[in-house]
């Protein structure tokens, strides 16, 4: 948890913990639309590309460090195919950039996610899961590219 709250800091340009980063930006990557994201293990081979077939490992949070949702809950990764819509669009422009076994935590601009629509609570539809207009905060590994 700790890990988890230092990078959410970090992302959100905060103290993280009672430490203040120097340069917060220096290990930060971002893509021409906005996600910024850091690299925290590089992987290996070519990036998936944008119409590859990848499984991902994710944990999800809101800025606040609030927890949404993780592939840990299902205790697989998910199959995504890239080009088909089938993710937000912060990883349809992100997980192509990235090679088998890397390891990154991104920030995805929330008109890159759930935008204005915000995504509803499954559970209970009159509360939100990611409210509307929100940025969001992954840990993403890509286990595989198939």
């Amino acid at each position: 948890m700790l890990r988890t709250a230092f990078f959410l800091a970090l992302f959100a340009g905060l103290p993280a913990l009672g430490i203040a980063a120097a340069n917060p930006e220096a290990d930060t990557l971002r893509t021409p639309s906005g996600v910024r994201y850091v690299l925290r293990e590089a992987g290996q081979g070519k990036p998936a590309g944008p119409s590859a077939a990848v499984r991902v490992n994710y944990t999800g949070f809101l800025p606040n460090g609030k927890f949404f949702d993780s592939s840990a809950t299902d205790g697989r990764p998910i199959r995504v195919k890239l080009g088909k819509h089938e993710v937000i669009q912060g990883w349809e422009e992100l997980l192509p950039l990235l090679p088998e076994g890397a390891r990154v935590w991104a920030r995805i601009p929330a008109e890159l996610a759930y935008g204005a629509k915000g995504a509803r609570d499954p559970d209970d539809d009159s509360k939100y899961r990611v409210p509307p207009n929100t940025d969001l905060v992954f840990e993403l590994e890509i286990v595989r590219i198939n």
